[in-house]
């Protein structure tokens, strides 16, 4: 019986640009499946949480792309319009839950594992599949996101005008994951353009292995509500090449934009939090492996965001920004986000097709 994260692996990073074209699996065309296609393949569909909740699993258009994404919590917390068993809220009606929404890294990997789905300090998960030929958030490749306006106005529509129609939530308690990938997304893009949207929202952002200064411009209403955000980046040591100057550069420029919105220095250190002190490679912050370092961050959310004591795997991650700018990182991978991720995945055997769950 395959595991879930067997079924992520089966074939579905190998046909990134990276991945050897005798590798990969061909469609009707006799070209390499994309990456996206063979996502396609996976069911859709209704099915139980780690936790015994529910898990919805479906697709809607927005903006003209079509946006994956997964949402899990108690069944009696799903609108009845969205189909799940024992649904029966009123579309548009406001819960008590809160959302955690995780955008994962280039891949998709942590779509498919949906590390946040088990419901943690009254926050319901959710998760979204990158609307990208190789499933990259903001589509380009490496710190250049050609498609980041696009891919987060089309994340900020689903939280504000999708999942109230599928879901009973509380919209005033709604956090934000990124993975990698999805990382670059909110900070470069998502936050600077869409954070007065969500503002009085009690939630905050998790960075997780990845982070850009904002890549837009920023509104006066938007700078004030990040000058209110709960932020927290978090790396390791042993960082791709690539990121060790991208995150910092994001962690000096949300401080800046706090402290030109009047914020004073020491609020601005409980705000905005930093740590790179696993001794793991991209995204290990267990310093062991990638997909059990992005479950780990999943399962401390509450301890980093949502007022908890800051401990991960015994570790005090929740050290100010003001005076910890400069991160100091060990030798890094010099290779892709995708590439760095693929190879840790296919150690664990040759999968090259896309079987169902």
């Amino acid at each position: 019986m395959l595991t879930i994260r067997s079924l992520v692996v089966l074939g579905l990073l190998w046909a990134m640009a990276d991945a050897s074209p005798q590798s990969r699996k061909k469609g009707g065309n006799g070209r390499a499946k994309t990456a996206q296609q063979q996502a396609a393949q996976i069911p859709q569909g209704i099915s139980q949480a780690t936790d015994g909740s529910m898990i919805l699993d479906t697709t809607v258009n927005i903006n003209g792309l079509d946006i994956r994404y997964k949402i899990s919590g108690p069944a009696a917390g799903f609108t009845a319009e969205s189909g799940v068993p024992g649904g029966a809220a009123a579309a548009g009606t406001p819960g008590t839950m809160g959302l955690n929404v995780l955008l994962h890294g280039d891949g998709g990997q942590s779509f498919f594992d949906f590390p946040n789905q088990a419901v943690q300090k009254n926050l319901m998960g959710v998760a979204v599949l990158a609307p990208n030929k190789n499933l990259f958030w903001g589509g380009g490749s490496g710190l250049q996101r050609t498609d980041g306006v696009a891919h987060a106005q089309a994340v900020s529509d689903l939280v504000t005008k999708v999942l109230p129609g599928v879901a009973a939530f509380n919209a005033s308690d709604v956090s934000f994951t990124g993975v990698s990938g999805g990382s670059l997304l909110l900070s470069g893009f998502f936050v600077p353009a869409h954070a007065a949207r969500f503002q009085g929202s009690s939630g905050g952002v998790l960075l997780n292995c990845g982070g850009l200064p904002p890549q837009v411009d920023v509104a006066d209403t938007d700078a004030t509500a990040i000058a209110k955000t709960r932020i927290h980046f978090q790396s390791t040591q042993q960082e791709l090449t690539s990121l060790q100057p991208a995150i910092p550069q994001a962690i000096a420029a949300y401080e800046k934009l706090a402290a030109g919105a009047g914020v004073a220095a020491d609020q601005i250190g409980a705000l905005q939090t930093v740590d790179n002190s696993p001794n793991g490679g991209h995204c290990e912050f267990d310093e062991k492996d990638f997909v059990s370092g992005v479950q780990l961050m999943a399962d401390s959310f509450s301890a980093i965001m949502q007022g908890g004591n800051g401990q991960v795997a015994g570790k005090n991650v929740l050290n100010p920004v003001v005076g910890n700018e400069k991160l100091s990182f060990k030798a890094g991978n010099k290779r892709s986000m995708a590439s760095a991720l693929r190879s840790k995945l296919t150690r664990q055997g040759p999968y090259t097709e896309i079987h169902e769950l």
